[in-house]
């Protein structure tokens, strides 16, 4: 790797006014970002792959006939991410599940820059560690085209909730959106950050 692109990867940028950078994104550009460009022999820094965004899903199935479930989860998810979701709503009827059109179905939140870092910190530092029995993450979660999908048992195992804050243990979806051409290439990055993904079958 040539001089300049070594000093581009390891450069963080400068904020201007003393605002903190999350250390999770210091050591995407200071470590990984080289670690990659040599493991796969990218010639340009622009083709080191990277993470574009965080988009954590809730059902509420029962949010049609409990308001308050709503209102929790909303609630919920804004203590965890920082950020207010969105209420997700049928966009059709479905008679088997007495489902009518417009009933709210979710809750989500979309995280990118500095929110993203700061949540996939937490996670792999502060919320992973408390699963019960946890021995790692699934390599196989990956989508084909360098996506990772991630299921949450329950919403306690991140420390900004309390048994008081919550109306129902509820489990989450987390998917980790990236740049890479190839589940390899993402795996990688991952396992670079600190995700704790066990090895491939």
């Amino acid at each position: 790797m040539a001089r300049k692109e070594k000093e581009k990867a390891t450069q963080v940028p400068a904020t201007g006014n003393g605002k903190h950078v999350p250390r999770l994104k210091v050591r995407y550009l200071q470590e990984v970002v080289p670690r990659l460009m040599e493991r796969f022999g990218y010639k340009n820094i622009m083709e080191v792959p990277k993470i574009t965004k965080v988009v954590i899903n809730v059902g509420i199935g029962d949010g049609k006939e409990d308001a308050r479930a709503i209102e929790s989860a909303v609630k919920e998810v804004s203590l965890v991410t920082g950020q207010k979701p969105v209420v997700k709503r049928a966009k059709r009827a479905i008679a088997g599940f007495r489902l009518r059109k417009g009933q709210p179905i979710a809750v989500a939140v979309t995280l990118r820059r500095d929110r993203m870092w700061e949540f996939l910190d937490r996670l792999i530092n502060a919320a992973l560690p408390r699963i019960r029995d946890f021995k790692g993450l699934s390599p196989n979660a990956f989508d084909g085209h360098g996506n990772y999908n991630l299921g949450i048992p329950e919403q306690l195992i991140f420390p900004e909730l309390t048994y008081d804050d919550i109306y129902k243990v509820r489990g989450m979806n987390i998917t980790v959106v990236t740049t890479a051409k190839t589940d390899e290439e993402a795996a990688v990055l991952l396992k670079e950050l600190g995700f704790p993904l066990l090895e491939g079958n």
